[in-house]
């Protein structure tokens, strides 16, 4: 889903990009990165719904990039989130961002079902489809629209960019002419079922997923899912993906556990705590479950966000007679070891994790925040050293960097580490500060002072440029 938001002048002072008069833009593919860096900036500036967490992000670029990899029109770089948001919705920006709701991925009743939705959504985006949109309607139709921001918030009753943005009738008759054509859905249907198929999914669950959504905004005409809305589902469609789904050979696809971990994560973090130890328990007493070491990880969700830490262990341990495997079961295991002011036992579990699952980030960012709280500085900094050799544009690292160096007594280096983080994130004036409070602090050092020089003068380069062109716009 994507749409245009018609923001004010008094918006923009907020912080969103001003992007001009769109019926003067070449929506290049470089216009279009530029454009999706500013608004995914945005969102996790501003987005509350926005999630961090590296577990559930690490397993959507996970989920993406094995379907990224069965296309030959994938020239950039993708990055997929979610949004907290009990909506069915998916919407993909400029870029190639792509964001998921909460509730779409615990209404998916396979992996196969969500990875239909991100193969739908990637096609979007190969295809190009909002350039082409925007181009179809931009002729002199748009004289009054000052920046483009997310889908997603215009169908959002929590979102507090979306409440400063729609503001007017104009902004919603914008979004209504940016819904995606039927011939782009039709694109991106044929598109993502090949996707999906080349990368051993079952196709049978977009048209299972997609009918279903069908059915839903007939039930509830007035409150259909967001997904309905800019992504038009019609009987044709679904008749012609059953008809390319029919000439496929049958194949049934297991879930990963991964999967069932992540979507089991989401629900047991929605209600009250209560109420999710309530609904786990149940789950397991009568067996209704298709995966009992994700009940019961689920339940340890429960029980942890309801402080009740000794059943909460209880779990832990009738997991490992279950042999469970994987990189989030640890994590939740040093978590409560921490939560009991237990560091010591939380470090000797992520120890182990991190060698076992070398490329789970959120273990590494666990085991770097344990080593800072118990005052093993040093160890932490050869930790997050050595990690970043492998993963050099990881802003959260970059961040305990800045972090490590402070604890230190590092203040240039610290700044340094935190310029690179702002860098990462696309807020270069943050960075550009970090960088000229470390120069006020290199005059001493040479060798320190030029590395600072030449970072301050690319970074004030590339804002020069990105302002130039934004004006040009």
């Amino acid at each position: 889903m994507i749409l245009l938001l018609c923001l004010a002048p008094a918006v923009l002072a907020d912080g969103l990009p001003e992007l001009g008069d769109l019926s003067r833009i070449d929506f290049s593919p470089a216009m279009e990165q530029r454009t999706g860096e500013s608004i995914m900036r945005d969102i996790r500036l501003h987005e509350p719904g926005y999630i961090s967490d590296p577990e559930i992000n690490g397993y959507l670029n996970h989920l993406g990039s094995r379907l990224l990899s069965q296309s030959s029109e994938a020239r950039q770089n993708f990055e997929f989130f979610a949004l907290r948001d009990p909506s069915l919705n998916a919407f993909a920006m400029p870029g190639g961002y792509i964001g998921v709701h909460t509730g779409l991925i615990t209404a998916t009743r396979s992996e196969s079902e969500l990875a239909s939705v991100l193969a739908h959504e990637i096609s979007h985006v190969t295809q190009h489809h909002l350039a082409r949109q925007i181009s179809s309607q931009s002729q002199g139709q748009l004289p009054m629209l000052l920046a483009l921001a997310v889908a997603i918030l215009a169908s959002r009753s929590n979102s507090d960019l979306a409440q400063g943005a729609l503001m007017t009738g104009q902004a919603a008759s914008i979004q209504n002419q940016l819904n995606y054509s039927r011939d782009f859905e039709r694109e991106a249907d044929r598109l993502g079922l090949q996707l999906l198929e080349n990368a051993g999914f079952d196709v049978r669950a977009m048209a299972d997923f997609f009918e279903r959504l069908q059915k839903y905004g007939r039930l509830y005409e007035n409150n259909a899912p967001g997904y309905l809305r800019t992504h038009p589902l019609t009987s044709e469609r679904i008749a012609d993906l059953e008809n390319r789904i029919h000439e496929r050979p049958y194949r049934q696809v297991a879930d990963s556990l991964d999967y069932l971990l992540v979507r089991t994560k989401l629900r047991a973090s929605e209600g009250s705590p209560q109420d999710a130890v309530t609904e786990f328990t149940s789950q397991i007493r009568e067996h209704k479950y298709s995966n009992e070491i994700a009940a019961r990880y689920g339940l340890t969700v429960a029980l942890a966000r309801a402080q009740d830490y000794a059943k909460a262990e209880q779990e832990i341990a009738t997991l490992r007679k279950l042999k469970a495997d994987s990189p989030m079961i640890e994590s939740i295991s040093a978590d409560l070891r921490r939560k009991q002011n237990d560091p010591a036992g939380a470090l000797k579990i992520l120890r182990t994790a991190q060698v076992r699952y070398p490329q789970a980030r959120g273990l590494a960012y666990a085991l770097t925040d344990t080593l800072l709280t118990t005052h093993q500085t040093q160890e932490a900094l050869q930790f997050i050293q050595e990690d970043l050799q492998n993963y050099p544009n990881d802003a959260r690292m970059h961040e305990l960097l800045a972090r490590t160096y402070a604890a230190l007594g590092k203040t240039l280096q610290q700044h340094r580490a935190q310029a690179e983080a702002y860098a990462l994130q696309g807020q270069l004036l943050m960075a550009i500060e970090q960088l000229q409070l470390a120069q006020k602090l290199g005059e001493n050092d040479y060798f320190e002072q030029s590395k600072v020089d030449a970072r301050l003068r690319e970074l004030k380069q590339r804002h020069a440029e990105e302002t130039k062109e934004m004006k040009e716009k």
